[in-house]
């Protein structure tokens, strides 16, 4: 179990409660805005820190405050949202998320009658902990690539150009993380390591820009200020306050403007490219919360609140997170990671946390702030994060022969096939090639290869056990 100062039921000072809180914010910033980019909505940054806030405190309400962790966008629905948006408009993503929360509704049913032992039998820590540490280290790439990057600086081909000054911004912002992680002289900093080493991350990079920006030298130019300057370009009420262009509202004016209709063929089309998803994530669900379980000392999926709670939870908080932001949500590893290197598992930070994001996506100046926080700083901080995830999934390992029997056939598989990239991509629409009799294939399920990965692992576990079996 991690260092824990604070556990969920404590109730930390006024003054941390909100220097925790932002910091848990900074720590799911980046990724909560990042999905409404990668579907095309780019627009909707302020609608996924409502649903966000909105999912999360529904997830609180289900798990009757007992489990820690911050609901925010799904990466995992990116294929799905985009199908979604381009083919059917935010009714189709709205209607993808309900689908998507229904399934965990109705697992969390089963689970309540049926109780969890058939799912430890499925998916054993040998199972588990691959698992979670995949989803860690297939994150490492995103983590690199933000930590070269320079964000005011565009090469002529339109990329981030390596850049050693913002490595170094972001090799920064990781040892002050880590140094105050680890002193002992001033405990009470100890508590919040990512607001200082991002804190002193930034000022590192804004002493850089700023020369750069005066002299116009471009390699120097870390910090991109144009969201804040084109939030008062010009001045309006709209640059201090607005209001965030969520789903439903996008959804009815649609229906005010006949913009898109959907049929039954669709609501199908739909439903399968949403509830694949959403049944692979949730063997990743369980994951997070065994995770979280480890980091407070809690068995979150076999005790309170269970998994039938956590799944209800995260399942209502998806369709709410649809509805009032942009896109379904999930448990964030980055949460979690905070959390443990924190030491401060207080369900109040949670609470806070969440109603931060809903005054963030209504007040403009803010968002845009956050905006400009360089994704060097950001990719220093999740070195740590990333890093950390990778080793809570490997602690999970501990007492297991790994070298032995179907243990070893089984985390060979997770590890080579996750971290591989083998995704896997089932057909379910089939078209003709332009000016040609050859048929092609227009849209498939897509499941990544993280999740797919758990499959196999689950078969790979279930064939190796015949085998024991017939030596036994």
């Amino acid at each position: 179990m991690a260092r824990i100062i604070y556990n969920v039921e404590d109730k930390p000072k006024a003054r941390e409660l909100v220097v925790f809180s932002f910091q848990q914010l900074l720590s799911i910033i980046a990724a909560t805005i990042a999905v409404p980019v990668l579907i095309g909505a780019g627009d909707h940054m302020s609608a996924a820190l409502l649903g966000a806030g909105v999912g999360t405190l529904i997830y609180v309400l289900c798990t009757k405050a007992k489990s820690p962790v911050i609901l925010s966008s799904s990466f995992a629905f990116i294929g799905a949202l985009t199908m979604a948006l381009s083919g059917y408009g935010y009714l189709g993503i709205i209607l993808g998320g309900i689908f998507a929360g229904l399934v965990y509704v109705i697992l969390s049913l089963v689970i309540h009658f049926a109780g969890t032992k058939w799912i430890d039998k499925i998916m054993p820590p040998v199972v588990i902990g691959p698992v979670v540490a995949c989803i860690g280290l297939s994150l490492a790439g995103s983590a690199i690539s933000n930590l070269l990057s320079a964000d005011g600086y565009i090469s002529p081909d339109g990329v981030h150009p390596y850049n050693l000054l913002a490595l170094l911004c972001g090799l920064v912002t990781f040892f002050l993380i880590m140094a105050f992680s680890l002193q002992e002289r001033w405990k009470h900093l100890r508590m919040i390591p990512f607001l200082i080493g991002m804190g002193g991350g930034y000022l590192l990079a804004a002493i850089f820009s700023s020369i750069g920006y005066g002299l116009d030298i471009p390699y120097l130019k870390i910090i991109d200020f144009n969201p804040i300057i084109a939030r008062f370009s010009p001045i309006s009420i709209t640059s201090f306050f607005d209001y965030p262009r969520f789903a439903l509202i996008e959804g009815i004016n649609e229906i005010v403007n006949n913009k898109v209709a959907i049929n039954g063929l669709g609501v199908a089309e739909i439903a399968l490219a949403f509830v694949p998803v959403a049944l692979v994530t949730f063997a990743e669900h369980i994951a997070d919360h065994k995770n979280l379980g480890s980091i407070i000392g809690r068995d979150l999926v076999g005790d309170k609140p269970g998994l039938a709670a956590t799944l209800l939870g995260d399942g209502i908080g998806s369709i709410g997170g649809t509805i009032f932001g942009i896109c379904p949500n999930t448990t964030y590893g980055e949460s979690i990671g905070t959390t443990a290197i924190s030491g401060n598992a207080s369900i109040r930070t949670i609470i806070f946390t969440a109603l931060m994001c809903i005054a963030l996506s209504f007040l403009s100046p803010l968002t845009s702030a956050l905006q400009t926080i360089p994704t060097s700083v950001l990719g220093g901080a999740c070195l740590a994060l990333y890093g950390f995830i990778a080793a809570s999934g490997l602690k999970m390992l501990k007492g297991i022969d790994v070298s032995e029997g179907k243990n070893l056939f089984t985390v060979s598989i997770i590890f080579v096939i996750a971290l591989g990239g083998a995704s896997l991509q089932i057909p379910y629409a089939f078209g003709y090639v332009p000016d040609s009799d050859f048929r092609t294939v227009t849209r498939f399920i897509s499941i990544g290869s993280i999740a797919f990965g758990l499959i196999l692992g689950i078969l790979v576990y279930w064939f190796g056990g015949l085998f024991e079996k017939k030596k036994a």
